[in-house]
């Protein structure tokens, strides 16, 4: 392995909240190992702060769907160039892609021609959809690090080096603020149930799911508190003015509280309506019974029914096999089907009783089961205890196993496709 003492060079790049959240993670696990090294790419101002030099910063590329991208590709396509320059000019010891395949992929190209080890961190999701994808794995990408225990045999299976490290969010000690002290700070009635109001970490996302949630809030009644917290990569300030606009343009008649802490709620609330997406993750880990809702554009979603192969939208019930969660997508997200949905987890009921048992299974799958202790002297390969600490020593294994940086440039991937 290199020596800490020398300067490591690594290309992170992580385009979405979720990624650049574990990207920021990782950069403070990597430098406790390797206190010299750099690090620089794509990420948010959580990568930025926790010492990663941006070449592009993610909130100037991150959109969704199939139109918005095409219309923002002019931009996209220039900050992407942007990045394949840095590749070239730095030439870094290895790379870290953290989700975001539709960007990743291509740079993952660029890595593998300039002799660069790929780790992914994160996989994309092959297995949902666009499954030829796979031979773009196999031939840009040395390792698959995945946090869903099932991802590691559907990638083996398929002649990808993978290997499951836990998911990171499972790792994460539940927030210590107090209902009473919650209460407080937002201006809560800590004595009426609370319900969780995430509607997406996009301003896409948020536009396209909020109406309807409050409409569903409306229907529910002021007998509750609705708190809605405001996503990493969105405004707090700007995310208030929406629900202003969007309650206005309803007629809705319940209060929402925004606010910034997206655990602490769902640790709180009674129940919750969610976004597909990582925060149904977070609400599984919390163990808070939840409905799953989402809505894109009408293009966006024809091409998605032809494309989508799995018989889940929530990652909840993918993991248990069975529609646990109820999922309300496009047309059948109304707020009358969520109300239909979400009476029965506010109340002691059989199936608020048995979402939560399964919420409780799904937690123990996205661990690893813990290891016996290594030795002390074993160094920064030791063994490791959470996620993000399997991830940072699978990478200073890759360093090891890279070698020199000049043994690294006489490294080329054959076959690698133009794509």
């Amino acid at each position: 392995m290199q020596d800490s003492s020398t300067a490591t060079m690594i290309f992170l790049s992580a385009g979405e909240a979720s990624g650049e959240r574990y990207g920021a993670m990782l950069i403070e696990a990597l430098r406790a190992r390797l206190p010299r090294a750099r690090f620089f790419g794509l990420g948010g101002a959580q990568m930025e702060a926790a010492g990663c030099e941006r070449i592009v910063c993610a909130e100037e590329i991150a959109v969704m769907g199939i139109t918005e991208v095409v219309r923002h590709l002019p931009a996209i396509y220039g900050k992407y160039r942007a990045l394949v320059r840095s590749i070239h000019e730095r030439k870094p010891n290895l790379a870290v892609l953290i989700d975001f395949p539709d960007v990743n992929f291509r740079l993952a190209k660029h890595l593998r021609q300039q002799g660069v080890p790929v780790v992914w961190f994160v996989s994309p999701q092959l297995w949902a959809w666009k499954p030829k994808r796979i031979r773009w794995v196999r031939e840009r990408v040395n390792r698959m690090l995945v946090i869903f225990p099932f991802e590691e045999r559907y990638y083996r299976e398929r002649g990808v080096e993978a290997v499951f490290v836990g998911h990171p969010l499972a790792d994460v000690p539940p927030p210590q603020i107090s209902r009473a002290d919650f209460a407080q700070a937002h201006g809560l009635d800590a004595e009426k149930p609370w319900i969780g109001l995430l509607p997406g970490s996009r301003k896409k996302e948020l536009r396209l799911n909020l109406p309807e949630m409050l409409r569903a809030a409306s229907l529910l009644g002021p007998q509750h508190e609705y708190v809605l917290p405001a996503a990493a990569t969105l405004d707090a300030a700007w995310v208030r003015e929406e629900v202003r606009s969007a309650s206005a343009a309803l007629g809705a008649s319940v209060a929402v509280r925004v606010v910034t802490d997206a655990r602490a709620t769902l640790r709180h609330a009674r129940a919750s309506l969610v976004a597909s997406g990582t925060a149904t993750v977070e609400a599984a880990l919390a163990g808070n019974p939840f409905v799953v809702v989402y809505r894109i554009s009408a293009l966006s979603y024809s091409v998605a029914q032809r494309l989508v192969r799995v018989p889940h939208v929530a990652m909840v019930n993918l993991i248990a096999g069975a529609r646990i969660v109820p999922e309300l997508i496009q047309r059948e997200f109304t707020a009358e089907n969520v109300v239909q949905q979400m009476e029965p987890l506010l109340r002691e009921s059989r199936e608020r009783a048995t979402m939560i048992g399964v919420l409780v299974e799904v937690r123990a799958a996205l661990q690893v089961a813990a290891k016996p202790e290594a030795e002390p002297s074993a160094g920064p390969l030791a063994a490791p205890c959470t996620a993000i600490d399997r991830v940072a020593g699978q990478v200073l294994q890759m360093l090891a196993e890279a070698g020199p940086r000049s043994q690294e440039r006489a490294y080329l991937a054959p076959n690698v496709s133009t794509t």
